[in-house]
């Protein structure tokens, strides 16, 4: 596969991951990425954390980018995309990692005819096993397509979908591991209440939820299924189980998500009319 140089601008805890997941892997070597932050201390940090060459100007890593990801907070992306328009390369993949920036909007801040790639990781990139989805718009080839998703294989595992489903990622995969570290912080507060030390509460509830999660993955089984095989009759399980499901486990996890998809709304409305 064709070696490409890739630039960030922002470098914050996403594109860290990214950066992390891409440099141990081997897909990208450091002289081939380019990041830009907005201070010499954040740029200092990223460049002794990684290896990297870091700087302050967004133009120069647009310049130096054949694959140029823009990791900024989504009120940010205009005034990024009106001061690099000028310096990124017709050939130049853009790659948006931010909840409610959509490929039109991206157009219509640059060029009908840019290359764009809207994704959406998460921050389990940093130790290679994020889950990253992806969409692109019409002027991606199939041969950068394979490209993008390797980059994003590098830290994890990719799925490409439709762009209408995008607004609905950041609930699922993207925002989810917060749910996740608040359940493992939880359990862990549930040992520490019966006697188990904090710290060996913490690995396991985290292995216990790491394990699940393989076990769905890996032997293709539906969740309840697997959820079934560990509650005995009568048992310990099924009365914890009986407890979740009075105490609306389920429903709050939805209702949860509904407010994520809510406010990405708003942030795709509040950006397309700041496209006008």
């Amino acid at each position: 596969m064709e070696k490409r140089k890739v630039g960030f601008i922002g470098c914050g805890k996403m594109a860290q991951a990214m950066v992390n997941g891409m440099l141990q892997s081997s897909f990208s070597q450091r002289e081939d990425i380019l990041a830009s932050t907005k201070s010499a201390e954040s740029a200092e940090i990223v460049k002794e954390a990684f290896q990297i060459e870091t700087i302050l100007d967004n133009k120069q890593v647009a310049r130096f980018a054949d694959v140029l990801i823009i990791a900024v907070k989504p009120h940010l992306y205009g005034e990024v995309l009106q001061e690099i328009s000028s310096y990124v390369k017709e050939e130049t993949i853009i790659v948006t990692v931010a909840a409610g920036i959509d490929m039109a909007y991206i157009e219509s801040q640059m060029s009908e005819k840019i290359k764009v790639i809207r994704s959406m990781p998460n921050t389990p990139s940093l130790v290679g096993e994020g889950m990253t989805v992806f969409c692109a718009n019409a002027r991606i080839n199939e041969e950068e397509i394979a490209f993008i998703k390797a980059m994003f294989s590098s830290f994890g595992q990719v799925e490409m979908v439709d762009e209408s489903l995008m607004d609905y990622i950041p609930a699922i995969s993207g925002s989810s591991p917060a749910y996740v570290y608040m359940f493992i912080e939880a359990l862990a507060d549930g040992g520490v209440r019966s006697g188990i030390p904090r710290d060996k509460a913490y690995k396991l509830a985290a292995q216990s939820v790491l394990g699940a999660a393989k076990m769905v993955l890996e032997t293709g089984k539906h969740p309840g299924v697997l959820k079934d095989e560990v509650c005995t009759p009568g048992g310990a399980t099924i009365e914890a189980i009986t407890t979740l499901e009075q105490n609306q486990f389920r429903g709050t996890i939805l209702a949860a998500m509904e407010s994520c998809d809510r406010k990405n709304s708003k942030m795709q409305n509040r950006n397309e009319k700041d496209s006008f």
